[in-house]
């Protein structure tokens, strides 16, 4: 007899309906094609303890069970569930009229208890517009699949239960949810802009970073705030969208590092990953390709500490996706997309010993180690970087003032108010969301400059010996400043706050 079931494969953050099509017939053989990998070979043993194991008998006949399309390779143990439910029905121990209905996936513990399975919400999204009426998950992924809407969502911790469903015509099992209100629910933060002693100049320039999706390097001595001031960055980032919250969902269920009974991600990744981490870490890949940090900080931050401490072959592979805002992964066998669209937020300290430029303390570095520390950052990589800012001690006078800072809340309104000015501005503009994402052709329409301006611009760029590649990065900045102000023209203020973030640029760094 032969039965079809239905599961699912995962390509990059987006799935694959794959048939599982089992026939039972004559002899004592079993077959397990369509390009399975090991996992998927070894659950003929699986099978054969969990089907026995619960009440049921594992048919000792001959059984072929193909996966198609047979040009996909299909990985891990999810397929247990679709599997075991195609030999029961083939073999007539379970009904067969409702199999067509659903997607389903899951891996079996030998007692038939279902564990849970990676990329559930990509899954969930495939069989809707394939036109599955459900999709059946175990109970620990039901929350991420009930977030799709217009498709039946069931969870079960048993396989005993999806047997139950499927020989019956009820409805156990189903979850609902609504992915506004999930999204609504209040977000909190660990760290807020409130508690930081001083430093307004840089918590300026991160607002700025904030409001225009800019990429930000601070340089600074050992212990002057760096890391506490990026950790407090997502805290005034705005919201994100209904789109933005199930894309970065989608890219963390895929890598599997979703939290247990998650329905939505709702507040901006941040990650931070080590300096000793590989490329295939930081950009995405592998033998089986999964999501790197980059992707993992799909619409939220990418914080680097120690810069020029990574790898130079890790930083320079980031250049790319940075521009592009997707990383393509190139394999024998396949090709997969993840996306890469996050803010980059860099720190390193000024030189070798870390007290170049402090108020306090001599450098024992001499010029050409702290040039040869600072050229362990390529020129192109530090082109994609808007905001240079040098961090200094915050003096003791500030640490012991008990009045406390502005609240991130209220900085987090400021950027809102800057991202809708900007939401207008680019309403036709296709894939720019923001003034870090402006083409050329996009400065001259939005950013035009009078002739005060232009005038100060020339004047900076031949003064502080800015490199060329500063320009570009200078008006986008100014025309963020503007939309804090709530100015639809950039003035020589808005400029000149602009320029004086360009501090790598300048030929005298270091001499």
């Amino acid at each position: 007899m032969l039965v079809k079931t239905f599961g699912s494969a995962i390509h990059g953050i987006d799935a694959i309906i794959i048939t599982i099509e089992v026939n039972i017939s004559q002899g004592k053989k079993f077959y397990l094609v369509g390009l399975p990998d090991n996992a998927i070979k070894e659950s003929h043993h699986r099978l054969v303890a969990v089907i026995n194991n619960i009440g049921f008998k594992f048919p000792r006949r001959r059984i072929v069970i193909n996966m198609a399309p047979a040009d996909i390779k299909k990985e891990g143990s999810a397929y247990d569930l679709p599997i075991a439910i195609a030999i029961l029905a083939a073999s007539e121990q379970l009904s067969d009229k409702r199999l067509s209905e659903f997607v389903m996936m899951g891996e079996l513990s030998l007692d038939g208890s279902l564990k849970r399975v990676k990329g559930a919400l990509s899954m969930a999204l495939k069989a809707k517009d394939e036109g599955f009426k459900g999709i059946i998950v175990p109970n620990e992924n039901v929350m991420e699949a009930a977030i799709v809407e217009g498709i039946d969502v069931y969870g079960f911790s048993h396989l005993d239960e999806v047997i139950e469903m499927l020989n019956g015509d009820n409805n156990m099992g189903i979850v609902k949810l609504d992915a506004t209100d999930q999204l609504l629910q209040l977000v909190s933060y660990s760290y807020d802009f409130e508690d930081v002693k001083g430093q307004e100049n840089i918590k300026r320039a991160l607002e700025i970073a904030a409001a225009g999706g800019h990429n930000v390097i601070m340089i600074g001595p050992p212990g002057s705030g760096k890391t506490m001031l990026a950790k407090r960055l997502p805290s005034i980032l705005p919201p994100m969208s209904i789109e933005e919250a199930l894309e970065t969902t989608k890219i963390h269920s895929v890598a599997g590092i979703l939290p247990e009974h998650s329905a939505l991600i709702s507040s901006r990744p941040y990650r931070s990953p080590h300096h000793t981490i590989s490329d295939a870490g930081l950009v995405g890949g592998g033998t089986y390709p999964q999501p790197g940090e980059i992707s993992l900080a799909q619409n939220g931050v990418l914080f680097l500490d120690e810069l020029p401490e990574f790898k130079r072959t890790v930083l320079e592979v980031m250049r790319q996706p940075m521009e592009d805002r997707v990383v393509t992964i190139s394999r024998a066998r396949v090709t997969v997309d993840y996306p890469a669209s996050f803010m980059l937020i860099a720190a390193m300290n000024p030189c070798p010993c870390g007290y170049y430029n402090h108020p306090d303390k001599d450098c024992v570095c001499s010029p050409g180690i702290v040039k040869s520390y600072l050229n362990k950052i390529s020129g192109p990589l530090m082109d994609r970087i808007d905001l240079h800012v040098e961090v200094t001690p915050v003096p003791f006078n500030e640490l012991t003032d008990s009045k406390p800072g502005t609240k991130s809340n209220d900085i987090r309104q400021r950027v809102i108010n800057a991202r809708q000015m900007q939401d207008i501005r680019f309403v036709d503009c296709k894939d720019v969301y923001n003034n870090a994402q402006m083409s050329t052709k996009n400065l001259g329409k939005y950013c035009n400059l009078d002739e005060s301006g232009q005038q100060l611009l020339k004047v900076a760029m031949e003064k502080l010996s800015l490199s060329a590649r500063a320009y570009d990065r200078i008006i986008k900045v100014a025309r963020t400043i503007a939309d804090l102000d709530s100015s639809q023209k950039i003035k020589t203020d808005h400029l000149a706050e602009a320029i004086q973030y360009r501090s790598l640029d300048r030929e005298t760094w270091g001499s």
